[in-house]
């Protein structure tokens, strides 16, 4: 007989907990921060490589009569509003050293080359001299 009693408890018990094991979830949650925005991290030797290659072009390129404007300056994160400058894609000298940047676009301005993400048009870097 007792067994039967203790059957029947744990035979209610089982019941009892599968609901509850049931109704069980996970969730993943993921966090992106601005610190995320940068998705590739350029050596000082390809930062170096990649301002002499633009500036290099840019002097054998024919070159406009430019008016001087206000000095713009660009901060990493900062969106650029479109159509208020002309994105320019890299040299093909560029991408061997440095393939990541075949999704970018650039603008060169104040001697600094502003790395743009052209989807979000957002500032993802900004080389210097």
């Amino acid at each position: 007989m007792t067994s039967l009693v203790r059957t029947s408890a744990l035979v209610a018990a089982l019941t009892a907990l599968s609901p509850m094991a049931l109704a069980q979830t996970t969730t993943t949650t993921t966090t992106v921060t601005k610190e995320t925005t940068r998705p590739y991290a350029l050596t000082p030797a390809q930062r170096t490589t990649v301002y002499r290659t633009v500036t290099r072009e840019r002097q054998l390129a024919p070159t406009a009569v430019v008016r001087p404007g206000p000095i713009v300056r660009y901060e990493v994160g900062a969106p650029i509003a479109p159509g208020t400058v002309e994105l320019s894609d890299f040299p093909e000298d560029v991408y061997v050293d440095a393939p990541v940047l075949k999704r970018y676009r650039y603008v060169y301005v104040n001697n600094q080359l502003v790395l743009v993400d052209p989807e979000t048009s957002e500032v993802v870097d900004i080389i210097n001299e």
